[in-house]
C-alpha cells in the first residue's frame, strides 16, 4: 500500500486505513521501533493482559488442577524443614 507523510505540527505522520489497523489489532497505545529502515508498529498490549481472568475462569470451572501427582524430591526429603 503506498501512502504519503503528511506534516502534524513540527512533526509528519502517515494515516492508516481503518481496516488495516483493525487487521493488526491496534488500539490505544502502540509501540513504534525502527528495524533497520523499516518503521514497525506493534500493540502495546501488556504481556499478560487477561491472564488473571482466563485464572479465575479456570477456577470456576475447576481446571485449576495439577496434571501429574507431585513428585517427592531429594530436597523434600532431607533438606526442607518447616518452622
Amino acid at each position: 500500500m503506498k501512502s504519503r507523510l503528511i506534516r502534524i505540527g513540527n512533526s509528519r505522520g502517515v494515516r492508516l486505513p481503518k481496516p488495516l489497523i483493525e487487521e493488526a489489532g491496534l488500539d490505544g497505545e502502540v509501540e513504534v521501533q525502527v528495524r533497520g529502515s523499516a518503521v514497525v508498529i506493534t500493540s502495546r498490549a501488556a504481556p499478560r493482559a487477561g491472564w488473571a481472568d482466563a485464572a479465575r475462569l479456570m477456577r470456576e470451572r475447576g481446571d485449576d488442577r495439577l496434571l501429574d501427582a507431585p513428585t517427592r524430591t531429594r530436597f523434600d526429603d532431607k533438606e526442607w524443614r518447616w518452622r
